[in-house]
């Protein structure tokens, strides 16, 4: 619903542009613009999609053949789903208002299927919970500097994890399912299990 609400704004100009301006207005180069250009480049495809391709392998080495399944198709399905949605909504950018077809932001949009599909994939099979907050801290790290150095407004960045989190939840949904109580013929029949 948010997500829709968001392109709707975007679509009408709406008022939720403002404060989105506004704030855009605040963050953009407030950082060195080395700084934020290295951490844009977290979202480019050469950096993220390997990172996704090894974990994807590494699963279906080890039996997770569905996940890694699941975790290429979310990846296709993120061009699918960014283009269509720049050219219609065509979007001008916080730094270039001549040019359009910044939202929603692919690049955070390729960052957070890759970085947290690839933290989906490796989890069950590696000590600790590390790989989730590593994710997120690389996803968080792109999108702030799409915002910091001005390639992107704070909402297409936001559209673009929203848009994305359906299919994480289906990389997700594809893993290896929990551990499952013992074999049932361990309970006396007629008795619930303790």
């Amino acid at each position: 619903m948010l997500f829709a609400l968001i392109t709707w704004q975007v679509l009408v100009s709406g008022p939720l542009l403002a404060p989105d301006a506004a704030l855009s207005r605040v963050l953009v180069r407030t950082v060195p613009d080395g700084v934020t250009q290295r951490l844009s480049d977290l979202g480019n495809i050469p950096v993220a999609v390997p990172v996704l391709l090894l974990a994807a392998v590494y699963a279906a080495r080890r039996g997770n053949r569905r996940g890694a399944a699941a975790a290429a198709l979310a990846m296709v399905l993120v061009p699918a789903l960014v283009v269509p949605l720049k050219e219609w909504t065509g979007r001008p950018g916080p730094l270039e208002p001549w040019a359009s077809g910044y939202y929603p932001s692919g690049h955070t949009a390729t960052a957070y299927v890759a970085y947290v599909g690839a933290a989906l994939l490796v989890r069950p099979y590696v000590r600790g919970r590390w790989p989730l907050p590593l994710a997120a801290a690389l996803t968080a790290l792109t999108a702030a500097g799409l915002i910091l150095r001005g390639y992107h407004w704070p909402l297409d960045v936001l559209a673009s994890l929203l848009m994305c989190t359906p299919l994480l939840l289906g990389v997700r949904a594809a893993g290896p399912g929990r551990a499952r109580p013992g074999p049932a013929a361990s309970v006396p029949p007629g008795q619930p299990p303790k």
